[in-house]
Order: structure tokens, then sequence, then C-alpha cells
């Protein structure tokens, strides 16, 4: 079981990256709940941050507090169903990058191990023949000195999965405190795996819109 953290969330406002009648794309810091959690300390989440300046924000899909990057929200009940036909029929597509340990052998290649919850220590995950099928595209972007930039895309929607699936691989994300060694859990104050591109239609007009956000860990790289 792992220890529990301490929640010291940013402070820093949210930055908003696009914004119309139906739809807000906002980019998450790292370290920031997504919604507000069960104990009264938890209470702070980009949810209810978004929804202090407009009550009618809605909630739509969610990203791992220690993940940063790209999330759309729903600005009225109409737009938050399509959206949500959207995300559960694979049509919202979603790109990552992240820091792992190592290099790996390949350039690119597709991770197919089914998750399930680790009940013993929640809120973990773990690969296991009976858990639901998850799969993850992944492809090298740079090769620094002891780590590598990868760009990861997933198939599947589950939780940690993107993690998981990198430290099962053998090159674990760099600061990821669940699933990593400990040194390289502790290597960094954040999670090295970041939200980049988040593509889904406008419910106004059905076109394709994406939304990019920085990688603060990775400012050297751009996609060419």
């Amino acid at each position: 079981m792992k220890p529990p953290f301490l929640y010291l969330p940013p402070t820093d406002p949210v930055t908003v990256l696009y914004r119309d009648d139906d739809l807000l794309f906002v980019d998450k810091p790292a370290g920031l709940l997504s919604v507000p959690g069960r104990l009264p300390e938890h209470k702070d989440s980009l949810l209810n941050r978004l929804q202090a300046d407009d009550p009618e924000v809605r909630l739509v899909h969610r990203l791992d507090m220690d993940t940063s990057g790209v999330m759309v929200f729903a600005r009225t009940a109409a737009a938050q169903r399509a959206l949500n036909r959207h995300f559960e029929t694979r049509q919202a597509a979603k790109t990552y990058i992240a820091e792992i340990a190592g290099h790996p052998k390949a350039e690119f290649g597709t991770i197919d191990a089914p998750l399930m919850k680790d009940w013993p220590n929640r809120p973990l995950q773990k690969i296991d023949p009976a858990g639901k099928p998850s799969r993850t595209d992944w492809r090298v972007l740079r090769r620094l000195d002891r780590t590598t930039l990868v760009e990861l895309t997933p198939l599947t929607g589950r939780s940690h999965q993107l993690r998981l699936h990198m430290a099962h691989m053998g090159h674990a994300i760099v600061g990821d405190r669940f699933y990593a060694v400990p040194d390289l859990a502790e290597s960094s104050p954040r999670l090295h795996l970041h939200a980049s591109l988040l593509t889904c239609d406008l419910p106004s007009s059905g076109t394709p819109y994406t939304a990019t956000a920085p990688c603060t860990f990775a400012r050297e790289f751009t996609y060419p």
C-alpha cells in the first residue's frame, strides 16, 4: 500500500485554451484534482474552480491528479451529452507526452495488457489476464541521456493505463509515485505525463477541433 500524500494543489490561474458557447478547453496543471475528492481537504479541484466563474460548466472526462494537460468541459447539457457520446465511442483523440526511464530498444510499438483494480492497494491498478482489455500505442520522440520522451496514444481509457503500461514495458514514467522504483519516483516533484493534444467535434458545427497545451517538462520539444 502506498503512503498517503499531502494534497497541496497549485494556486496559479487555470489557462483557458479555447471557449465557445458549448464547451471549454483548459490546461490542467499537475497536482490539481479534476473533480472534488471525498475528504474535506480534497474539495479544491479544477471543476470547482471553473464553476466558480461559470456555474454552467459540466464535467465530460478526467485526468489523474498527477497528470497535466488538455481537458474539455461542456457549458450546456446538450453539449455534455454530445461530448459524452464522443468519448464513449472513442471518437475523441487524445495524445500524451511522457518522459520515461531508460531507452526502449524499438522506436514504436503497442502495449496490449489488460488492467484491473488492485483492491488491497487502492487506488492502484494491476495487469491481470482477467482485467479489462487495455491498449496503448507509443513512439519515441527524442532520446535523452538517461531518459526518453515518448508520444503515447491510449486506444482504451482505463485508469492509470499509461502509467502502468510504461512500467510494464520496463520504462516507468519519471516521477511516478505509484509504479516507478523509489529513486525514479522521487527524481521529480511531478509526474512527467502530459495530455498534449485533444481532438473532438465542436457540438455546434460537428467540426473537429484540436486543443494543444505546451509540455512544461519538455519545453525544448515541439511537434514537427
